[in-house]
């Protein structure tokens, strides 16, 4: 199961696609690791989904991430007596501590933190940014505000409150309890939602203990404000548009999502593009140009993955979703400019011998035109590095740790493979020859790099680099 294009594909598993049978036919479709949500999916269903996609994974000997994506505090107001009212732009609006039943004038909010973090002046966001309000007098129990945007208003609506930030941490005691039994059965990925400070990931990576890689959300001003410290903590950044978007204004999230490709990719860590990605498609069979060119330009910056949340998850169209977004991806990177955008972006290797090893393993095989790069990795730390130089060979990673290959399922050019760990340098030179005969990347004749740590099975070891041809039938020459 070879993919023929570097950027990788989530997709979100829900009522459309959780069978086992579709599980598979996504997978066949293009799809490298599964997003579980569990703002909507139970214990026992996460059991039965890891269940189906390691089947998949034995199926077809491929390594398949699994992205758990916690819910994260919801803040919502409290009831209307009444369906719905509407908010006239100008109006005075209270949200307070009172638990009575709301009207055009009022509405219960049930969060003190925010009551203690907003202050006069302070934005207020209602579903979903539809409505916007402004503070002009706080207490620790009421916030008269000012309707900037009015429109109708009904019980139970989201509130965000983009210019405070809330004396709260991203995981509640669901996102505890998820996450626990997330770790448990087995995932790769955990996804932290409303990530605002690099504490909260720190809190996270406490929970997992290496069980699982830590990705941070990006989805609220704070966390902008202090992007370049959560990126240093997490292990990889999703550019949550949807929830970004609501709290800051729209014009803004193009260019904050070029940011954070490049700092992420700067870091060596990956980036995954979401939300409205291929949005028209949960109702049609054929994207918009517009949504096409959206996937195209994540894809150009060099993303590591973009995903699909409501389009695989209920959407009428799944498969069809999968394969547009693979077609877009093997499109761009055989437009000549994809190149060209990719190595002017190339990050400064850091003054280390891994890193060093790293770029000149890309120097090496772009002279000599080798057929493939092949890296040896244990902790994944090898691929990462290889990955983050974007070469224009294909990287094979080879790792005796399911677990690793399965986390480095997201990351962008490689392809995993579990085998057993080298034993000297001419297991090493056999193997790697093999496997990229094997899995379809070099041909007899040709010439592969290779590069590994001595002693072998040290992880974080990588100190040599190797050329080799391949023979007849994989074998070293």
């Amino acid at each position: 199961m070879r993919r023929t294009r570097r950027a990788k594909i989530v997709a979100t598993l829900g009522p459309a696609s959780s069978s086992p049978e579709m599980i598979s036919r996504l997978f066949n479709a293009g799809v490298d690791v599964f997003r579980i949500n569990m703002s909507h999916t139970a214990h026992e269903d996460m059991r039965a989904l890891v269940g189906h996609i390691r089947a998949t994974e034995a199926r077809y000997d491929r390594p398949i991430g699994i992205l758990v994506d916690l819910q994260g505090p919801k803040l919502r107001i409290g009831e209307f007596a009444g369906r719905k009212f509407e908010l006239e732009q100008g109006a005075s609006f209270v949200l307070d501590g009172n638990s009575a039943a709301g009207d055009a004038g009022r509405v219960h909010l049930p969060h003190p933190e925010i009551f203690a973090a907003v202050e006069a002046g302070h934005c207020l966001l209602l579903d979903d940014g539809k409505i916007r309000l402004r503070a002009t007098e706080v207490s620790d129990k009421r916030i008269i505000t000012t309707v900037e945007v009015g429109g109708p208003i009904s019980a139970r609506k989201g509130v965000s409150v983009p210019d405070s930030v809330l004396p709260v941490t991203a995981m509640t005691p669901k996102d505890r309890a998820d996450l626990d039994f997330a770790l448990d059965v087995g995932i790769d990925w955990v996804a932290l939602s409303f990530v605002q400070r690099p504490e909260d990931i720190a809190e996270a990576k406490k929970i997992a203990s290496g069980r699982a890689a830590v990705m941070a959300k990006i989805e609220k001003p704070a966390a902008v404000a202090r992007l370049e410290e959560i990126l240093e903590i997490a292990d990889g950044l999703m550019v949550a548009r949807g929830d970004l978007g609501v709290e800051m204004p729209l014009e803004k999230v193009p260019g904050l999502q070029k940011q954070m490709t490049r700092l992420a990719r700067r870091a060596g860590k990956p980036v995954v593009v979401a939300t409205q990605m291929l949005e028209s498609m949960i109702k049609s069979p054929v994207p918009t140009r517009a949504e096409v060119s959206d996937v195209a330009t994540a894809v150009f910056e060099g993303a590591d993955a973009v995903m699909l949340s409501a389009e695989s998850a209920v959407g009428d169209y799944p498969l069809e979703a999968i394969s547009t977004m693979s077609k877009i991806a093997e499109e761009v990177e055989r437009d000549p400019n994809f190149r060209v955008l990719i190595d002017a972006q190339h990050p400064e290797p850091q003054s280390t011998s891994a890193d060093a090893i790293s770029a000149a393993l890309h120097q090496v095989s772009a002279t000599l035109k080798l057929a493939a790069i092949v890296c040896y990795t244990s902790s994944g730390a090898t691929g990462l590095r290889a990955a983050r130089e974007r070469p224009q060979q294909p990287i094979i990673a080879l790792t005796p740790r399911a677990e690793t290959g399965r986390r480095l399922a997201i990351v962008w050019g490689l392809h995993c493979v579990t085998t057993e760990d080298a034993s000297d340098q001419d297991d090493m030179v056999d193997r790697a020859c093999r496997l990229s005969f094997k899995e379809g990347f070099a041909r007899p004749g040709q010439r592969i790099i290779i590069s590994a740590g001595v002693p072998f099975g040290t992880p974080g070891a990588t100190n040599m680099l190797r050329i080799a041809y391949v023979g007849n039938e994989g074998l070293a020459n």
